[in-house]
């Protein structure tokens, strides 16, 4: 009943839609169809799933819910964009079609520079997440439609670089080793936790925004409710897709290792199965017996 005192253009988001309908076609015309790029089925399907989870959850009337009504339906809006819209977009992006991007091109200089250095990005990251969700800080975002859209897409921009980090889709942009990667994963969980427990724990309505609808759309979830479900919610898709990619990247890192288990280079030798690393005097006297 409330979500039809709105006009159909509201409800179907067509701008959206069109942002959608327009990634499609690129990705159809630039990726699937370029003679240049071989893409799977798997890549295929993130993008799509991509594409359709951005335009549900900034499009459909669950826009309009997250916007007007509910907390909760806004960090889970912000939630599906930044920690499954934006991995399944880079990994859909086939490693030519990155290198090509990025090859003599000024931002690759850029791009190294930032992923050499990708403990800032977590930081500026999580530190924007969190500092939005403090009471003070999202009631004056909030109120604001521009300065909320300038703040969710900083969100999102920094999202990408995260992931970056963790995916490593192109190792000619930048190389970091499955252990600090690993790493990287596990302290960037750790940094939205106080945020996530804090919305928890809260017995008082703190966002004014909702305060006042509170109820209005699901009777039982009043304002305490509403936003500690909405740092539930946070908690939940963020661990549940960062455990995900804690898994694919330990499974990796031990297919790596059994790849480069007995493998040696010139300067080692391997006598009745004991390793030994040769010095530079050893090292000539072999070259000469050779």
């Amino acid at each position: 009943m409330l979500l039809s005192n709105y006009a159909w253009y509201e409800l179907l988001g067509p701008l959206t839609l069109a942002a959608a309908v327009m990634l499609s076609f690129w990705y159809v015309r630039t990726i699937i169809k370029s003679p240049h790029y071989h893409t799977t089925k798997t890549q295929t399907s993130y993008f799509f799933t991509a594409v359709a989870l951005f335009y549900l959850a900034q499009g459909s009337p669950f826009d309009i819910i997250a916007e007007d009504y509910l907390v909760s339906a806004l960090i889970l809006q912000l939630s599906i964009m930044a920690f499954i819209v934006v991995p399944f977009f880079i990994l859909s992006l086939p490693k030519a079609y990155l290198n090509i991007f990025f090859w003599r091109h000024k931002r690759a200089r850029v791009a190294a520079f930032m992923f050499k250095h990708p403990w800032p990005l977590a930081i500026i990251f999580n530190g924007l997440i969190t500092v939005y969700l403090i009471p003070s800080v999202f009631n004056v975002v909030s109120g604001n439609v521009l300065l909320q859209f300038i703040y969710e897409v900083a969100i999102v921009l920094f999202a990408f670089l995260t992931w970056w980090v963790i995916i490593q889709p192109s190792d000619e942009v930048a190389e970091h080793s499955y252990f600090m990667r690993v790493a990287y994963v596990f302290f960037t969980t750790l940094f939205l936790m106080p945020i996530g427990i804090f919305l928890l724990v809260l017995q008082d309505p703190v966002y004014t925004t909702y305060t006042g609808v509170a109820g209005e759309l699901i009777p039982a979830l009043t304002a305490v409710y509403d936003q500690q479900a909405a740092g539930g919610l946070l908690k939940f898709v963020q661990i549940t897709c960062y455990s995900i990619a804690l898994f694919h990247l330990l499974k990796k890192w031990g297919l790596q290792e059994e790849e480069n288990e007995g493998k040696v280079d010139e300067d080692t030798r391997v006598v009745q199965g004991v390793v030994i690393k040769l010095n530079d005097r050893n090292r000539r006297k072999s070259r000469k017996k050779r």
